[in-house]
């Protein structure tokens, strides 16, 4: 088994507990926790993991242009496939009224930057993935410029400013519109295209890196929650230096304080999932799943759950999408027998493992075998 199969175990449990969270509002009510948020729960998990093993990816590699072609490779294709199936069956099954209806929103899903340029994706969860690519420019800035390493002061502070942008702001300065939407888009693109060609690279990763911020604290739906997300990726990438034993741990401790504490005075904190108690909850728990799998790496005990974590990225895209089929098929499950939404769910959970093993296997690994080639090739 190989000795990432903890993270890929971890990545499982996400997509798993995100699943979850979608499914059992509309299939079976009674199972659904409400002193913790499980969909919540997946996510940090999923960018523990995230800040965990991406910045020494790159690091491992040195070369921004392959690690950038690699990215690519592995999001896009599949991201643009969902997408796809969306737009396909619009007619059916419409798109949400949050996607604007304009040009602007092609170009927010072009850079994957949908929530820091505040407005809606064309599938509820894909809003992660602004804050994926956020941190992916981050590091690229840090790694370039030769600071990568400070992880732990990084952390803590996003933590800080996630708790200040709570106290002061409300909500982004700069309202939506089409024009952050458009900047962007040229700013990804031509700064992506000097980062693959190694041409102005140094400039390119300052201007993406500074760009990716100012979105984060000035455009973003909630900017207060996109930082303590931040917070939380740089708190894994601060792990994984104090296992290399090239930091100090303690700066997890206090970023872990401050984004416990960053919706408790916040001003726009109306979601139900950021009361002190269900927030805090949530945190621990996904913190205690990472330690744990850490803990348990060298043991054989995480085969399915490496395999989830390998169909993690299809079953986290796809089953939002599938569930609104699903239920339009078969009615409102919400006052039926226990015995028939149990029947129902795991009906609908064996539908999106078959779906997310396809995608997996005939979209995302050709497209990765292609996205290696083409990076070994160019150098």
């Amino acid at each position: 088994m190989s000795r990432l199969a903890w993270l890929d175990a971890l990545r499982g449990i996400g997509a798993v507990a995100v699943v979850a969270e979608h499914m059992l509002p509309w299939v079976i009510p009674s199972l659904r926790p409400y002193w913790f948020n499980l969909g919540m729960y997946g996510v940090l998990v999923f960018f523990l993991v995230s800040g965990y093993i991406i910045p020494t990816s790159l690091e491992r590699r040195g070369d921004v242009g392959g690690f950038w072609i690699g990215r690519v490779f592995r999001l896009y294709p599949l991201y643009l496939t969902v997408i796809a199936l969306v737009m396909a069956t619009s007619w059916w099954m419409p798109i949400r009224r949050e996607v604007p209806r304009d040009s602007s929103s092609i170009a927010a899903h072009a850079t994957m930057l949908q929530d820091v340029l505040g407005t809606g994706a064309a599938v509820d969860t894909m809003w992660t993935l602004a804050y994926e690519m956020v941190f992916y420019l981050l590091v690229t800035t840090l790694f370039v410029i030769g600071v990568h390493r400070r992880s732990g002061p990084i952390a803590i502070g996003f933590g800080a400013a996630a708790v200040v942008s709570g106290l002061l702001m409300a909500a982004a300065p700069i309202a939506p519109g089409p024009w952050p939407s458009w900047l962007a888009f040229a700013i990804f693109f031509a700064g992506l295209a000097c980062l693959i060609s190694g041409r102005f690279r140094t400039v390119a990763a300052y201007v993406m890196g500074a760009g990716a911020l100012a979105l984060l604290v000035l455009s973003s739906r909630v900017p207060w929650f996109g930082l303590a997300i931040l917070a939380v990726m740089f708190a894994g990438t601060a792990i994984q230096r104090w296992e290399r034993r090239e930091g100090p741990l303690w700066p997890v401790a206090v970023t872990a304080v401050l984004v416990a504490l960053a919706p408790a005075w916040a001003i726009h904190a109306g979601w139900w999932w950021v009361r002190p108690g269900v927030w805090i909850t949530t945190l621990v728990l996904a913190g205690a799943t990472f330690a744990l799998a850490m803990a348990l790496r060298s043991r054989e005990t995480f085969r399915f759950l490496a395999w989830l974590g390998m169909i993690s990225y299809s079953l986290y895209l796809l089953h939002h999408p599938l569930l609104r089929y699903f239920v339009s098929l078969t009615g409102d499950l919400r006052r039926s027998p226990l015995a028939i939404q149990a029947l129902m769910g795991t009906l609908f959970v064996g539908l999106v493992l078959a779906a997310s093993w396809l995608t997996y296997r005939f979209v995302e690994i050709p497209m990765q075998r292609l996205g290696r080639h083409l990076a070994t090739r160019r150098t």
